[in-house]
């Protein structure tokens, strides 16, 4: 059936190199065909843009137009942000990926966790996937409660010896990390090393002064009661239910993105914001370490970045994945793209981020109608990438 998008011709703003223009229906048909609503598209080479592209519209009622600076929840896209500014550290030799979180973190050594070394925070292997008890999503704007909460949590398996998505957990494991050996919040560790010296806009949380440009998140049919797609949350396996205990209790976890006490949290697994063009400027420092003239990561570093740290069928997901540090690596059960050196995450909804050593390249899609998953990946990225790829 021919909807209204489909019937009329999409007006795409911003710059494309003619060599990609085939990348450029593929976006338009995004919203022809794949329900996109507001989205951008960027992909770099050698850290210089080729595409910045967006179009849509930044609201369901299709009032506000996504604008060049429009912002959008990244949800677990922001997973990336965190695993970043641990990486800058251990370029700069204030953190050992392979010592005792405990040496960073004392009370973090409780319940049998003295021994996990930081790099199964990075790569999903700590075991602390979730919480015990069931606790309310404000406690997701609680720093320090959830902190202590993850201190005192025994791991669910013996740290090491398999996978499993910290779908909320993570980004508090690594940022408290980050907040001992700095002193400074993750996201203002985050402003101050990374996205200011990169000129890339981009923030964990959102500041108040930002709200006009935010895109208003569109929950996915599954997560919409009433819709012939709902998925209630009692119905998903018992892991991933409480892996995701904070959010469990909304019907609709993309309307918790609009509140103005999510956006003034810091929550380094799931409230990142920002646009394609600020996500892929910022990973590609993963491709040479340097972003015009600025440089974040020595080469021995980003080697370290795109290590294979676990591979298997992952605890909580029940999916294939081979887990970096903080990153995907392509595999073939989920293969985002034909060269072996390529990292990417996606967020609930759809957003992504790749980067291909290979081809030394970086993209990210950014969007507002939620439709795609984490790891199995959301067709309306994967199709972009395939039409980049082909081209190159």
């Amino acid at each position: 059936m021919e909807t209204e998008a489909m019937s009329k011709e999409i007006e795409i703003h911003g710059h494309c190199d003619p060599r990609f223009s085939s990348v450029k229906e593929a976006f338009a048909d995004n919203f022809r065909y794949s329900g996109d609503i507001g989205a951008s598209f960027a992909a770099t080479i050698d850290g210089n843009f080729v595409i910045d592209i967006w179009a849509g519209y930044a609201d369901a009622g299709r009032m506000r137009p996504w604008r060049r600076d429009t912002l959008a929840c990244l949800f677990s896209t922001t997973k990336t942000m965190a695993a970043l500014c641990a990486l800058v550290l251990v370029d700069r030799g204030l953190l050992d990926l392979d010592a005792p979180v405990a040496r960073y973190w004392p009370e973090f050594g409780q319940a049998g966790k003295q021994g996990i070394p930081v790099k199964y925070l990075l790569s999903h292997q700590s075991g602390l996937a979730g919480f015990d008890e069931q606790i309310p999503v404000e406690a997701l704007f609680n720093w320090e409660r959830i902190v202590s909460l993850l201190a005192a949590q025994k791991p669910w398996w013996t740290p090491g010896t398999q996978c499993g998505y910290h779908a909320i957990t993570q980004g508090y494991l690594v940022g408290e990390v980050i907040r001992r050996i700095t002193n400074r919040t993750v996201g203002r560790f985050f402003r101050e090393e990374i996205a200011g010296p990169l000129q890339a806009d981009c923030q964990i949380g959102l500041a108040q002064t930002d709200d006009s440009r935010a895109a208003e998140m569109i929950p996915m049919p599954m997560w919409q009661p009433g819709d012939p797609h709902y998925v209630s949350s009692g119905s998903l396996p018992e892991m991933q239910q409480k892996s995701m205990y904070p959010l469990v209790d909304q019907n609709n976890p993309v309307a918790v993105s609009r509140s103005r006490a999510w956006r003034d949290a810091e929550i380094p697994s799931a409230n990142g914001y920002g646009n394609a063009r600020s996500v892929a400027r910022m990973a590609s420092a993963l491709v040479s370490g340097e972003v015009d003239g600025t440089r974040l990561l020595n080469s021995s570093t980003i080697e370290k970045a795109f290590q294979e740290q676990c591979h298997g069928t992952d605890f909580i997901l029940g999916l294939p994945v081979r887990w970096a540090l903080g990153f995907i690596l392509t595999s073939k059960e989920t293969p985002v793209g034909p060269n072996p050196r390529t990292l990417f995450m996606g967020g609930g909804g759809g957003s992504a981020v790749l980067i291909d050593r290979d081809a030394r390249l970086s993209l990210a899609y950014v969007m507002n109608n939620c439709i795609g998953s984490v790891v199995e990946g959301d067709d309306r990225a994967l199709s972009l990438a395939r039409a980049l790829y082909a081209a190159l």
